[in-house]
């Protein structure tokens, strides 16, 4: 008899999280220029309150972030946004929730760690040189993900002569680089980062070769949720009229090798992709 194959486990600190099924990262933007719900949640007790909505509807993690990535995005100072995200991360994890920090500054990184974060979402994938050292000293789960350019410009013409293979090349590299700076392997996560530096026709390339992604060994993250190239394609002006094409595509990126789907509407994406693995798996889930 063929023994079961061992669970893959993504290290977050003390805890492992086990990835034999698809987890889903809901997202909580404490900022007032965010794309998906300008400002909603800029209140803390609001944007608390919110978050546990999402593990209630079925969030396994929840990211927390205070700078908006949007194109065009203005940059916060590391005051302002400890100021927005740091009572945020000590009310969820208070109340037992799994958190991510979304930042790129190494020393929200640190404070929101220290306030209970259990993982660093960094989007400029250690831009900050001292981010590696942080994520390092405190054992944390790190998401490093691929951005061409930065949030003012990234969408001012982005260019690849082999989007998949460019992207996948980075993400190698900057792993490397974390595990140099100490994390685990075990701790990184990758993102090919939809939507950050990306034409609609790269977002699709990404997608449609996610195995490239799955099969380089570390916990993989997607997010397509309410961008804006799912309303080029289906023609929804509204970022929650993406809400269903945010949901497919979440599932689509789940069958073809994600292991968290990163996302706003956590009810329709857990329909979503509770019908996928029964569809996928044999036993039905």
């Amino acid at each position: 008899m063929t023994p079961p194959a061992a669970v893959r486990l993504w290290k977050l600190g003390r805890i492992d999280l086990p990835l034999d099924k698809p987890r889903i990262m809901g997202v909580v933007n404490v900022t007032p220029d965010s794309f998906s719900d300008g400002g909603r949640f800029l209140d803390a007790t609001a944007a608390i309150e919110h978050g546990l909505q999402l593990i209630e509807e079925g969030a396994d993690l929840i990211d927390v972030g205070g700078e908006s990535t949007r194109p065009g995005a203005a940059p916060v100072t590391v005051d302002e946004e400890l100021r927005r995200v740091v009572p945020v991360v000590e009310g969820l994890a208070a109340a037992g929730a799994l958190v991510s920090i979304d930042t790129s500054k190494a020393a929200v990184a640190a404070a929101a760690l220290e306030a209970g974060a259990v993982i660093v979402n960094d989007v400029t994938a250690l831009g900050d040189p001292d981010m590696g050292a942080v994520a390092s000293g405190r054992r944390a789960g790190l998401v490093l993900m691929h951005m061409q350019g930065n949030p003012r410009t990234m969408q001012e013409g982005p260019r690849y002569d082999d989007v998949v293979g460019e992207v996948s090349g980075f993400l190698i590299q900057r792993a490397a680089a974390a595990e140099a700076a100490g994390v685990e392997r075990a701790s990184i996560a990758i993102d090919p980062g939809i939507g950050f530096g990306k034409t609609v026709d790269h977002n699709l390339a990404l997608l449609r070769h996610l195995g490239v992604f799955a099969d380089l060994g570390y916990p993989l993250v997607v997010g397509t949720s309410r961008k804006s190239f799912l309303g080029k394609v289906t023609g929804q002006t509204t970022t929650e009229g993406r809400d269903v094409a945010s949901a497919v595509s979440s599932a689509l990126a789940i069958e073809r090798g994600a292991d968290v789907v990163r996302v706003h509407n956590v009810w329709a994406c857990k329909e979503a992709v509770l019908l996928t693995m029964a569809i996928v798996r044999e036993s039905g889930g």
